[in-house]
């Protein structure tokens, strides 16, 4: 059986952005999304807040299914869903 890990973006007003299929594509347009103002883009997830790179996301994502994390900045929040096909 593959594994397909699908990577959902949603925007401030919680409305699809888009799917991807890539960690690295979501994580690219998610800082595009929200890097408004004069902070950096910062992960929120349950351990705690850390600037935003794509190794701390592969890091929280990893051997997790169905899991939220969100990217913050001073005007801009994005929301990142990691989920997979299921049979």
């Amino acid at each position: 059986m593959t594994n397909i890990n699908i990577y959902c973006l949603f925007n401030e007003h919680d409305a699809l952005h888009g799917v991807y299929s890539s960690i690295k594509a979501v994580h690219r347009d998610a800082l595009k999304i929200c890097n408004r103002g004069i902070s950096g883009v910062f992960v929120r997830s349950e351990g705690g807040v850390e600037k935003a790179n794509i190794a701390f996301l592969r890091t929280l994502f990893k051997g997790e299914m169905d899991k939220k994390v969100k990217y913050i900045s001073d005007y801009g929040e994005v929301t990142i869903l990691k989920t997979g096909l299921r049979e």
